[in-house]
């Protein structure tokens, strides 16, 4: 049945969002085909993921997120931010809010367009000859790239996430440091199977990895993305990191209609 949807388009650092109100369950978690429709760039309304408000029996309210091919997947940093603006504009929350996501509950506060994430705390970082992998909600992949502006990032991206990590797939961040508080980094994210102009739990895992080597003594860390600039800061005690905040702009880019198969 073909109805009218209502969505929001949101991005944090052009990491890009469809978010709707399903309070009422207007869309359904497995119409993987509409879920796809909606974030397709050519015929939908295009995005790096599809992301659903919903009513939380815990919290203020819970984030059900899902990646482009339409597919319900784990934790997004920057979706995070920017569900907490659009729960702000919905008048559920004012300048602090819980929420629930499926990697368990969030804090967060909002100042303007300033969206301050609680992460999951992160105990295990594997350390590998020239890379680390840890989850920060979602798998992370981090290695160096000195040329990270010229070089094949989709190829090399897609290589890592199938031959090192199999059908389960990870996102890869490929990183080079600009000094000791300040990283740039490009990320390749599984779902999407391209680059995305940033990412949230990526930009996380960067931080606690790039402490975790030693390659900085700083617990508050600038990334440079390709959408702009995020900045983690976290707490660490015998390798175990907690009090871990991601933070940002979050903001909505229009209002529309669309029609759609519910």
């Amino acid at each position: 049945m073909e109805n009218k949807l209502t969505f929001y388009k949101y991005q944090g650092t052009g990491n890009d969002f469809v978010m709707i109100d399903n309070r009422e369950n207007v869309l359904q978690h497995n119409n993987v085909k509409t879920i796809e429709f909606l974030c397709d760039r050519r015929f939908g309304v295009g995005a790096d993921g599809l992301i659903l408000l919903e009513n939380s029996p815990t919290a203020d309210f819970k984030m059900v997120y899902f990646n482009a091919d339409g597919n319900q997947s784990t934790m997004c940093g920057n979706g995070g931010r920017c569900i907490v603006a659009f729960a702000k504009h919905l008048e559920l929350v004012d300048k602090n809010t819980l929420f629930e996501a499926i990697d368990g509950l969030h804090h967060a506060s909002i100042d303007k367009d300033i969206v301050s994430l609680q992460m999951q705390d992160v105990t295990d970082i594997k350390a590998h000859n020239n890379y680390l992998f840890l989850d920060t909600g979602s798998p992370h992949h981090v290695q160096f790239e000195n040329d990270i502006l010229n070089f094949d990032i989709k190829t090399l991206g897609k290589k890592i996430r199938n031959e090192i990590y199999g059908t389960a797939g990870s996102n890869v961040n490929f990183v080079k440091k600009i000094n000791d508080t300040t990283y740039k980094m490009r990320t390749y994210e599984r779902g999407v199977e391209d680059e995305t102009l940033a990412c949230g739990t990526g930009a996380t895992a960067v931080a606690l990895a790039m402490h975790k080597k030693r390659d900085t003594t700083a617990t508050t860390i600038d990334l440079q993305v390709e959408g702009g600039n995020l900045q983690v800061s976290f707490n660490e005690k015998e390798g175990k990191y907690s009090q871990i905040f991601l933070t940002g702009k979050a903001i909505q880019v229009f209002k529309g209609k669309i029609v759609c198969k519910l």
